[in-house]
Parts: structure tokens; sequence; C-alpha cells
């Protein structure tokens, strides 16, 4: 097999489906970009973006739903300091570009700026984390079909108890090309596939519910009968574990953090906070405190968007940047924040890749992409036996933060009561209650079993949705004040 060439065949295929068919060129878009700077404009570009997706349930052994879409379009960008004009087309031709061109030239003054456009192209290299597939054209429609029906029978199977199950497929394929009035011209083809799963148990009139799934930068191949097998295992058992649940108690407890998905708490209640632009505007709880002792030591927290095949992962992000590890936490201390091109040159920091939109019609913002913490030197056995009394978290639901004070709320969907050192009994209605920099304080032991999550989150910021990663070790944090029912 020919080793794929990223730089090379992305552009060429880039170009392909986003410039040959409207008769556009490199020297075309960069008069484009050159009408712009007319005025007194500091940066522009131009992001082009083709993408094919589509969505498939089950419920009661019948799909229920089908869904396919194509988008394509092309969004234009203008930054005069921190000001910002944004234009978008879903028709790709010249006359769209000089008519969105024309209407972000509004943030400038009349008269040529210091700053000029480039005479030409580079092309920019990115990474290489995963294949350019086209996960929609991997299996024909009565195979996704079969492969939903086939994880159905296997949750069936698990257990009589189950009365219910709700399969859900879903694929895309996207093509960006990025071109910057300082001459980068990038491209990526970014692939995502993701399978869930969710059961429902019934046992003496009380039903309850038990999830699964994942995914990643892959095609529909990715989904093995030795991967179905565990979603189908996960959701069931989540399930049937919260048939025997009790009303959890309420309090300030110990509470101990299983490693993978609880790391969505870290995201939303700390993660957030790092990003440059709430931090430029000094609205979140972690601004100006580079240097800062802001966690307990031992807590290393880092987003990295260069993870081979992850659903946070990218080759470059949406302004043409090749994505990097970025420390954010280093032993308690707080020593960055999360970038783009123009908080990060607002800020005077470094651009870290983490420029990201949900579509060539948003704005590009300083967002995450796979947010951990690192794994320590405890053994998770170890960690549950140091509590006496307090809360086992192994998965969360639902949960809401403030990014300016760093509080929040969140609900296990799977929790469990410590005693004696030892898991007893699970315990359903259990909520964390806290403050993101305050709970990174009040971390006293980290275990050895660092884990991401299966490959199913999504981030939400200012009406702007992702695909994101999110992983931890098992965490003893003490204190915490814990939301029950009992």
């Amino acid at each position: 097999m020919k080793p794929f060439e990223p730089n090379i065949q992305t552009l060429s295929l880039a170009r392909d489906v986003l410039l040959t068919p409207f008769g556009l060129d490199e020297s075309k878009l960069i008069k484009v970009l050159g009408t712009m700077f007319t005025h007194k404009v500091d940066y522009a570009d131009l992001y082009f973006q083709f993408t094919k997706s589509e969505g498939w349930s089950l419920e009661e052994g019948i799909v229920k739903t089908g869904s396919f879409s194509i988008d394509q379009g092309v969004g234009v960008r203008a930054i005069s300091g921190d000001r910002t004009a944004f234009s978008y087309s879903d028709e790709i031709s010249e006359a769209a570009l000089l008519e969105a061109a024309a209407a972000t030239r509004t943030i400038g003054r009349q008269g040529a700026g210091r700053v000029k456009v480039a005479a030409g192209v580079t092309a920019s290299g990115g990474r290489s984390l995963y294949l350019p597939h086209d996960p929609l054209s991997s299996l024909d429609a009565t195979e996704k079909v079969r492969l939903l029906e086939r994880i159905e029978r296997i949750a069936r199977a698990k257990d009589p108890r189950v009365v219910q199950v709700m399969a859900g497929l879903a694929g895309e394929y996207d093509v960006v090309l990025v071109v910057r009035s300082d001459g980068v011209l990038a491209a990526d083809i970014r692939p995502l596939v993701r399978l869930s799963l969710t059961v429902i148990a019934e046992q003496n009139g009380r039903r309850e519910m038990g999830s699964s799934g994942g995914g990643g930068r892959y095609s529909y191949a990715y989904f093995t009968d030795e991967l179905l097998e565990t979603y189908a295992s996960d959701a069931v058992a989540s399930a049937l574990v919260n048939l025997e649940a009790r009303p959890a108690p309420a309090g300030p407890m110990t509470v101990v953090l299983g490693p993978g998905w609880p790391g969505i708490l870290l995201h939303e209640a700390i993660g957030h906070g790092l990003e440059g632009d709430f931090n430029r505007k000094g609205s979140s709880a972690f601004s100006g405190r580079l240097g800062d002792r802001v966690a307990a030591r031992g807590v290393t927290v880092v987003d990295d968007g260069t993870l081979a095949d992850r659903r946070g992962s990218l080759n470059i992000d949406d302004e043409g940047n090749p994505t990097q590890c970025t420390t954010l936490i280093e032993d308690g201390i707080l020593k960055g924040y999360i970038q783009d091109t123009m908080n990060a040159r607002l800020m005077k920091m470094p651009v870290t890749g983490n420029a990201r939109r949900e579509s060539f019609a948003h704005l590009p913002m300083p967002r995450m992409t796979n947010t951990y913490m690192l794994g320590g030197d405890r053994d998770p056995q170890e960690i549950i036996a140091s509590v006496k009394n307090g809360l086992y978290a192994v998965n969360f639901g639902g949960g809401q933060v403030d990014i300016t004070n760093g509080k929040f709320v969140f609900s296990a969907s799977e929790a469990y009561m410590i005693e004696d050192g030892k898991i007893s009994y699970p315990v359903k209605g259990a909520t964390l209650i806290g403050n993101g920099p305050d709970v990174l304080n009040r971390v006293s032991m980290i275990g050895n079993d660092m884990r991401l999550d299966s490959g199913v989150g999504v981030c939400g910021k200012e009406g702007q949705s992702v695909p994101v990663g999110v992983g931890q070790p098992t965490l003893r944090i003490d204190g915490v004040t814990v939301g029950g029912t009992a």
C-alpha cells in the first residue's frame, strides 16, 4: 500500500472538490484577499468547506429515522485590531467571494495599512493523524442497517430484563481548505463516525436506562463485532446497576471519580475557563493567573489535538495551523491558555492551533480538542480503599458551568457509595456541586490509569458545536458538595 502523503494528496483533493469545479485557483483567491486590504486590515482568510453527513436510528427493531445532507460554502473573515468582520456564502464562485469580501471591509478605515496581503500562497504542512476515509461510502445502506440490528440483538441477549434498545449511527465526511492573507494554504479531510446505544431494563415495574457508544476519525469498519459486544455490555450493565440503585445521600463528602468519561467535568469546569478569548477579556476565573498555583501538586492538564484517530483531533485547526499538545496546568501551576490567532496576537502569546468553528457559516474561536489530566502513581484500588465514606462516580450525564467563577453542577448517571474502603451499593440522583479552581485544589490522590473517553464528546460554545475528547485517571477529591435525593 502506498503511504498517504497528507500535504500533497489532501491539498490536491481539496482543490478538486472546492476550487476547480467553480473556476477558482490560488491566484483568484489572493486577488479576493487583496480587495480587503485596500482598507486597514491586519489579517484575512477564506475558509472553504464541503460536508456530507448522515444519521440512522433504530428503535424496537425498526429503522425509525434516516437522514442525509450535503453542505458547502465559504466563510470570509477580516480582522482589524480586536474587531472582526465576517460574511459567508453557500455559493462558491469568484463573484460570491468578492461580494463577501466587500462586506468585511466595513471594519477597516479607508486607505491601505502597513500590513500587505501575500503575493502568492505556500502550502502549509499539517499533521497525518487519520486517513482521508469517506465513512458514508464504507458501507452500503443495507450494511448500515444490519450493523444497528446486530448491536440491538447483542444487547437484548445480554439479559432478559432488557425491554427496549435504541441505537444510532452517524457519519461525516468533511473537506476543508483555508487560504490566509499571509500566504498560507492548508487543507484537511476529516472523517468522523459515531455509534450510540441506549438500553432500558425493567424489573418489578421499575425501569432504568444505560447508555454507551464510541467512535472517532475512522470509517464504519471501526465498529467490529468485538467493539459492539463491549458497547452492549457497558450499556446493559449500567442499566442493571441503576435498577438496584438507592437514593443518593447529600452533603460534603470525599468523591472518587472514575477514569475516562468523568473527564467531562474537567472539560466543562476548568477547560472552558482556559480558553484565550475569556482570559483576554478578563471574564474567566483563571484570567491573569499565569504562573500561579491553581491546582494541587501532581495535577497536570493538557489539551492535545495530535492524538491519532481521536474524535477531538485535527490535522490543522480551522485557521490552517497544525494542532499541538498544549500544557495548560503543570504540577498544579497554570502554564498556558488555549489560543486561536487573534487572541494569541492580542495577548502576545503563542498560537496553539485551537481555532475551531462548526462550519463555514460560523466564526472560529479558541476551543478545546482532546483535554485530559495526566496519570499519577496511585493504584485505583488504593484510592478507593483510602476512603472511609464517600461517593464513587463512574459516569456523568449533563451539567452546567459558569466560566466567570468556575461554579458547576454535574449529575452522575452511574455512581456508588464507598463504605470502609470498599464499593458498596449503587445510588442514583447524585449531583456534584462546586467550583472548578477549588475542586482542582482538593485533588488528593491521582491514579495511574489515565484513560480517554470512547469517542462521543460534543462541546457547545456560543451556539456552535464541535467534536471533542476528554479523559482523566481515577481521582480522589476531598470535601465535594454532593446533592442527593435521600
